[in-house]
């Protein structure tokens, strides 16, 4: 092992092996630690959501209990839902699945492209509120310092999440606690000191909606509420992460599912619902180089009368310290949620099939990469400006959930014959699909020229990209299809009296590397008969059982993975002999198939000296930036690494159109 690869090893992690049945388990988490690692972007939005939703009511803060209330119920609304979903797709996949399977694959191209850029936003949203936070402690002068500290962060939390999702969780548990503690503390407190005013908090909302609606009308009372209420919209983000990932969580899934989407829901509701009442009842006002979180939990801990002022100002600086660190807690989710949904865009081919591809540590290394370097490149962009973060932000993740909510309306709408339960189940997603579209709808109208056209032109951007992709595999899987009809017959049989023995080591041998193809690899053959004609009396196949992320969703799936590549390799292997070469085959397994095909290789070459590779590229008539990038260049890597060894591959054409 080289120095570079034990310096890796050492930031990521020993390699796990993917077909040992215990490494699922050691992987999987608890409901305990999926709050942790998919419930902290819902949680640490309470960060930022509630400040812009108080801030927008203007002088009418009596008016924020309405607010509150509506925050609070909202979180319920859109967390039941999405139990829905974690019971119709277990396997995961969340709101690109569901909008794919029950409205059709354009509703889920545009679901899964809406929360591609909202999980690049997720990380850099709470990246930059969290930073944001944490230098409300530090002098006005420091925050040039924060769009580099944001930076700085990316890049590290990006190689944290080589290591896998538990290490992963379990390094950033510690910060979730403690804000969790010293939030729930706090907010307690805030309200209990105003206990004697309570009474007076219902009659003086009222009063307020009343005066204004007298004056001004009601239209106006409920439209300052509707826009107060959607610009706090990114206080919900995070609340789909559970259904995306539901295929992580310990077995059994769909229960535990639940459980972490009730501890989500329940927190979320508590802390951003608890912070507006703060807000209104200790008359919390902007003050430059702070959030409104740090002026008003500064007026808590005045209240509680520790006696020094560095008291005060440790505690305030703990509170800070711990939501600048949840906020980087909540950027975990886009690390998690982001690739997950690259990996099953991938599934349907559109995306590169490369984002299903897991690293030794079984995590979508190419995602996370996607994720960490487009979140450096939207902060670039913003210079890290929360306010237009948040804005850009929601309006996705609202596109999101009202496809997802809409889809399971149609579902619960389809599937009415089927009990009066169905109508429980539909007026849930019926109610949650009216509140999710309104405020998609005000703040696409609201923040339109402040930002939210850009949101719109990079979604759009992407599905445009992802039809392109989609059309060139499908067109290419056409033409292959074509070359795999010609051999989708039954395995030849073989007269055992003329068949030849096993192979001879000392005689020419012809090493073929083949795919899941038929017809390719059969292409390859034939080509490699018609070149070399009655050179080589022997043919080794090497086939390669790529572990990525959909053959890992379960046992199943790997044992038909298995079975799909030894079918096909009794059938090559068939085929020679019936022809009178010796045919044998050699399989293995693994998340990165170039390193398995060269242990393959070399063992296979140092058996057989009198040995050549072979292996079948496609070749494309139009070839642009893209196509190398669509299709992976194992051939071309095997065949520089054989040719460094001194040993000999020939790479067969195959034209594909």
């Amino acid at each position: 092992m080289s120095t570079l690869d034990k310096m890796w090893r050492l930031v990521v992690g020993n390699p796990l092996d993917p077909l040992d049945p215990r490494t699922r388990h050691a992987i999987a988490v608890t409901p305990l630690l999926a709050w942790v690692g998919l419930g902290a972007d819902g949680l640490s939005s309470s960060c930022y959501g509630p400040e812009e939703a108080f801030l927008a009511l203007g002088q009418h803060t009596p008016l924020a209990l309405f607010l509150a209330i509506a925050t609070a119920a909202t979180v319920f609304i859109i967390a039941l839902g999405y139990n829905q979903v974690i019971e119709l797709f277990p396997t995961g996949g969340g709101g690109y699945r569901v909008a794919t399977a029950l409205l059709g694959p354009r509703p889920g191209l545009v679901s899964g492209a809406a929360l591609l850029v909202d999980y690049v936003l997720t990380v850099a949203t709470s990246l930059a509120s969290g930073i944001d936070a944490f230098f409300s402690l530090l002098p006005v002068g420091a925050q040039e310092f924060k769009l580099a500290t944001e930076l700085i962060l990316i890049v590290l939390m990006t190689g944290l999440n080589f290591r896998g999702m538990r290490e992963s969780i379990l390094v950033l548990l510690p910060i979730f606690l403690g804000f969790v503690v010293l939030h729930l503390g706090l907010i307690v407190y805030g309200v209990a000191v105003h206990g004697s005013n309570l009474a007076s908090v219902v009659p003086d909302a009222v009063g307020e909606a009343h005066g204004m609606s007298h004056a001004l009308g009601p239209l106006v009372v409920l439209a300052l509420l509707m826009r107060a209420f959607s610009l706090g919209g990114g206080t919900y983000t995070g609340l789909e992460a559970v259904s995306n990932n539901v295929n992580m969580l310990a077995d059994p899934r769909v229960p535990n599912g639940k459980v972490t989407m009730f501890y989500m829901a329940t927190s979320l509701a508590f802390t951003a619902g608890g912070i507006i009442l703060l807000y209104m009842l200790w008359h919390a006002k902007p003050v430059e180089g702070q959030t409104l979180n740090a002026v008003v939990f500064g007026s808590v801990i005045d209240h509680l009368g520790l006696g020094s002022v560095f008291a005060r100002h440790a505690l305030l600086a703990a509170v800070l310290a711990f939501e600048a660190g949840l906020l980087l807690v909540g950027a975990q989710t886009g690390f998690l949620d982001g690739p997950a949904v690259l990996s099953n865009m991938a599934s349907d081919s559109w995306v590169p099939r490369h984002f299903r591809d897991l690293s030794t540590r079984l995590v979508r290394q190419n995602g996370i990469i996607v994720m960490g370097v487009a979140s450096l490149a939207i902060l670039f962009w913003t210079h890290g400006n929360v306010d237009v973060l948040v804005v850009l932000y929601s309006i996705n993740v609202f596109l999101t959930f009202s496809l997802s909510l809409l889809g399971l309306c149609v579902y619960w709408w389809k599937h009415r014959v089927d009990g009066s339960h169905w109508i429980k189940h539909f007026a849930f997603s019926a109610l949650g699909l009216a509140v999710t579209s309104t405020v998609l709808v005000i703040t696409l109208i609201e923040k339109f020229t402040a930002g939210g056209w850009l949101t719109v032109l990079v979604t759009s951007a992407v599905v445009v990209l992802c039809v392109l992709i989609k059309r060139h595999y499908s067109d290419t899987r056409a033409q292959i299809a074509k070359e795999d009809a010609i051999f989708a017959g039954a395995t030849p049989e073989v007269d055992a009296a003329d068949a030849p023995g096993r192979p001879d080591p000392s005689l020419p041998t012809a090493i073929l590397l083949v795919g899941k193809h038929r017809g390719a690899s059969m292409h390859a053959l034939l080509w490699v008969n018609r070149l070399f004609p009655g050179h080589f009396r022997n043919i080794i196949f090497l086939a390669v059982g790529e572990v990525d992320a959909q053959s890992y969703e379960g046992a199943e799936h790997l044992d038909k993975l298995r079975q799909t590549i030894t079918s096909s390799l009794v059938y090559y292997v068939a085929h020679c002999r019936r022809h009178g070469i010796a045919a044998d085959y050699r399989i293995a397994f693994g998340t990165h198939p170039i390193g398995e095909f060269m242990k393959l290789a070399e063992a296979t070459m140092d058996e057989f000296p009198n040995s050549v590779c072979f292996a079948s590229k496609l070749i494309f008539k139009r070839v642009n930036f893209l196509t190398a990038w669509l299709h992976n260049q194992t051939p071309v890597e095997i065949q520089a690494r054989l040719h460094l060894q001194g040993r000999q591959m020939v790479l067969l054409p195959m034209n594909v159109g």
